[in-house]
């Protein structure tokens, strides 16, 4: 076992609790993890992110479903259209270079941790079930 793996594992367990605790997207951690800490291109990292989250999105989905928290329709109508722009975004992403890339998912990240703070500073709903 080498210390990139020390690194892919101890990611995959930050990406996973987080996912199944707050709820973000693991590539949150991954795609950060195999750019910086392993000095992956970015298309490979998001290609390589997109397929460690198939297992840690099941578990922690059906986790969620098993306790109730889960709104089955909008959850549907999300996965299709994220097929369809997963397809799109795919298609597009191996086409811009990998600076260009990276830029993008840094203002991503910026403005999903903007958006997490004022959710955290914000007075929760009553009923958090109810869309």
């Amino acid at each position: 076992m080498t210390w990139s793996d020390v690194i892919l594992i101890l990611g995959g367990l930050g990406a996973g609790f987080l996912s199944g605790t707050i709820g973000i997207g693991g590539g949150l951690l991954f795609v950060p993890i195999l750019t910086v800490g392993l000095r992956l291109s970015q298309a490979v990292a998001q290609g390589t992110s997109l397929i460690a989250i198939i297992p840690t999105a099941i578990v922690g989905g059906f986790t969620h479903l098993r306790e109730g928290n889960v709104l089955l329709k909008p959850a549907m109508w999300m996965g299709g259209g994220g097929v369809v722009g997963a397809v799109i975004g795919a298609l597009v992403a191996v086409e811009v270079p990998g600076p260009i890339l990276a830029r993008a998912w840094g203002a991503f990240l910026v403005f999903s941790a903007y958006r997490l703070g004022l959710q955290a500073i914000r007075p929760s709903p009553r009923n958090p079930k109810t869309p």
